[in-house]
């Protein structure tokens, strides 16, 4: 499947993209098979080319969501935005915080309860069985 998507370029620091066509199991830095365009997020520069662009979606690839936002909010085209991220979810605290909540729930359920004098019981007696250890 083809993406168009795109490429990190420039300094540590000063990010420079390109809007570039390529197969989606290629690496994010390597080779290409077509630039369409670029982007430079500092000065808020979007520059692709849409025809091209329409071009390669005919023949059946796929526009990366940011790529997608970022025509939508340069206004290159009328299509509705994507999500491109998703928030983690914390799905370790989450049972701690339910432990928590039924430990603080049990505690006050308990009562202390007397419990009855208990009368000492005579001792019985217990037979003794002697036995000699012969060596």
């Amino acid at each position: 499947m083809l993406n168009i998507r795109l490429q990190r370029t420039g300094k540590k620091g000063q990010a420079y993209f390109r809007v570039i066509v390529v197969e989606h199991t290629k690496k994010p830095k390597g080779e290409y098979l077509e630039l369409l365009g670029s982007y430079d997020p500092h000065m808020k520069k979007f520059v692709v080319k849409k025809d091209k662009i329409d071009a390669w979606i005919a023949k059946g690839a796929q526009v990366t969501p940011t790529v997608n936002n970022l025509m939508v909010n340069y206004k290159i085209w009328d299509k509705p935005k994507m999500q491109s991220w998703k928030a983690k979810k914390k799905e370790v605290e989450k049972p701690k915080v339910e432990e928590k909540a039924l430990k603080t729930e049990e505690a006050p359920k308990e009562e202390i309860k007397e419990e009855p004098a208990v009368e000492p019981v005579a001792e019985q007696a217990v037979p003794v069985i002697e036995a000699e250890v012969v060596a």
